[in-house]
């Protein structure tokens, strides 16, 4: 069967930030005086920090009080410190380009904030090319629940039967599953094959993918 299009990650798939992702919570934590190592923080990458905060500190959420502050203290470290350290993922760009040529439909599906997205779409230099996204104002949470994926269907008239995800984290898997959706993983975003046994395929990250392409369940439309 061929595909109707792909549904797309940002963070740890297009551009390389998962690190640099951990290391502002773990900032954020501690001017609450928390301390939290980045070693605790680091495996929940691609979760939104709406369910990030209170997996790391149950008493806390990002809606209110002091997890709300982290939630904002996190979003301006990012800012005005850590943004400079984030690179694109190796053929991000190219890789998006022949999946365009190749008749598919691309829809961002992040659990980013919009402003936070604009600036990732711009460093993966993809944003000339990816319209249609969805981000957090699009979900009531986040990965890994399935409101993000299930956005982008819908923004992209997709059945999930006929669309697959990048991402790279167990989180894309499994907010992508519950939405009906399968999974093609990168390593690119740190985490194991083990981490990442739910895909139906594996890449070390869009270049590798690029590679091998016509082999690739994409090269159906190629």
């Amino acid at each position: 069967m061929a595909l109707e299009g792909v549904i797309l990650d940002i963070d740890g798939t297009l551009v390389i930030s998962n690190d640099v992702h951990a290391n502002s919570w773990v900032e954020a934590f501690a001017a609450y005086d928390l301390e939290v190592p980045f070693e605790t923080v680091r495996p929940l990458m691609g979760m939104g920090g709406d369910q990030l905060i209170p997996k790391v500190v149950p008493e806390l959420n990002g809606e209110e009080g002091t997890g709300k502050a982290i939630a904002k203290l996190r979003k301006e470290l990012l800012f005005d410190k850590y943004i400079p350290q984030i690179t694109a993922a190796n053929g991000s760009r190219n890789l998006i380009l022949k999946m365009q040529k190749s008749g598919l439909h691309l829809v961002v599906a992040s659990s980013a904030s919009s402003e936070e997205l604009e600036i990732m779409l711009k460093i993966a230099q993809v944003d000339d090319l990816l319209s249609e996204v969805t981000t957090s104002d699009d979900a009531e949470a986040s990965k890994p629940a399935p409101d993000i994926v299930e956005a982008a269907l819908k923004k992209g008239q997709m059945t999930p039967e006929k669309v697959v995800m990048l991402g790279d984290s167990p989180y894309d898997i499994e907010s992508a599953g519950k939405a009906g959706v399968a999974v093609i993983g990168l390593r690119c975003g740190g985490f194991s094959d083990e981490q990442l046994s739910g895909a139906i395929a594996i890449y070390n990250d869009p270049e590798d993918l690029l590679q091998h392409y016509d082999s690739s369940i994409l090269g159906t439309n190629a």
